[in-house]
């Protein structure tokens, strides 16, 4: 017989939509004030100069300038020049 017997029914129903978060603008790219940079849950990069930290962990920039990724002390930050 080529038939599959009831499978149950599950917990969790339905499928969630992505929350589009990362890297929005990468290193070497032109931003202005007020352009996000990165969307994270928790801080995984950190700001620096020219780069302020929205309520939800939010990236963004606060003057215009070229983006730089810099690793110090064991921390990626993030700025603006």
């Amino acid at each position: 017989m080529a038939h599959t017997k009831a499978g149950g029914s599950t917990r969790q129903q339905g499928n969630r939509v992505g929350k589009r978060l990362g890297v929005k603008i990468y290193a070497g790219q032109k931003v202005i004030s007020g352009n996000i940079i990165v969307r994270q849950r928790g801080s995984t990069f950190f700001a620096g100069s020219g780069v302020k930290t929205g309520r939800d962990y939010t990236l963004y920039a606060t003057r215009p300038g070229e983006v730089k990724f810099i690793r110090r002390q064991g921390r990626q930050l993030i700025t603006v020049s």
